[in-house]
């Protein structure tokens, strides 16, 4: 029972399980309205909120196991990363493997479980998540694939309720590939000098801190108009339009975090980005019950 827990929380380590915060509320976001939209309330049921934690939670996993596996030479050397258990021996390129195929086979069958349509785009939505690490490698526009990874589960959520991909969740989806982006730039800062030593794509080592904070500044405006055209095309209230207001207020000072301080960027990273998508679907919740 000890070595299933300590394996357990290596598997957990390794995928870092507390930064799904990033995706689930956007999923359950979409749900909520394509819900609301469809039938005149945000509940749509056990079955769909059950089938959409557990496809958010695989399609998550086997992206963050395909990221470690690839990853591997990359992350013993840069000495933020080389504790991972992907690289210390906690966990083995055999369990690796095993976990990532695991997740992708649950991610269909879920999927099929869902409705045609969900099951129909479960490879090519699989396909997308793998390739961001393949991205770093030669494109410094491997922020953006990460953004357009996360950006799926808003289209996920419209398709699992409603079976069909609508303009508002489309403009979901792309404030969340502009949001991800340009927090993941911010975080990208941390490697900027190893990166740059080892001939890896970023937008940090390829233009520097100053113009990475400005291009993540860029995006994040982008990520709020985009709300701001979700909140506008879905037909939704004052509290959605709270929502934003008050996602773009997290963004501000996620940004004065960073300019202050740059050894707070973990800071910014994980706390200020988690609030904002429980602040987002709480919200949300208000609007369509």
């Amino acid at each position: 029972m000890q070595k299933l827990k300590k394996l357990f929380a290596d598997f957990s380590e390794l995928v870092m399980f507390k930064h799904s915060v990033f995706s689930l509320p956007f999923i359950f976001i979409a749900m909520l309205v394509a819900s609301y939209h469809d039938s005149g309330s945000g509940w749509f049921g056990l079955r769909l909120i059950f089938l959409g934690a557990l496809a958010a939670v695989t399609a998550r996993n086997f992206a963050m196991g395909v990221n470690r596996y690839f990853d591997r030479d990359i992350d013993i050397i840069n000495p933020r990363t080389k504790g991972r258990p992907s690289v210390d021996g906690r966990v083995s390129n055999a369990q690796m493997i095993g976990f990532i195929f695991i997740n992708a086979i649950l991610f269909v069958v879920v999927a099929y479980f869902v409705n045609t349509l969900a099951f129909e785009l479960s490879l090519p939505i699989l396909v997308v998540l793998g390739a961001y690490t393949l991205f770093k490698r030669f494109s410094a526009l491997a922020h953006l694939i990460l953004g357009i990874s996360l950006g799926l589960a808003p289209i996920a959520g419209v398709v699992a309720v409603s079976g069909e991909i609508t303009l508002w969740s489309l403009y979901l989806a792309v404030g969340v590939m502009f949001w991800v982006a340009g927090f993941d730039l911010l975080y990208s800062l941390q490697d900027i000098a190893f990166d740059k030593a080892n001939n890896l794509h970023s937008i940090p080592s390829k233009f520097g801190a100053k113009k990475t904070m400005w291009i993540a500044r860029v995006f994040h405006f982008l990520a709020v108009l985009f709300w701001i055209a979700f909140v506008k095309e879905a037909n939704l209230g004052l509290w959605a339009q709270m929502a934003v207001f008050f996602s773009a207020m997290m963004l501000t000072y996620e940004h004065y975090i960073v300019n202050k301080d740059f050894t707070k960027i973990d800071k910014a990273f994980f706390t200020v980005n988690g609030y904002l998508g429980f602040v987002f679907i709480l919200l949300i919740i208000v609007e369509v019950a």
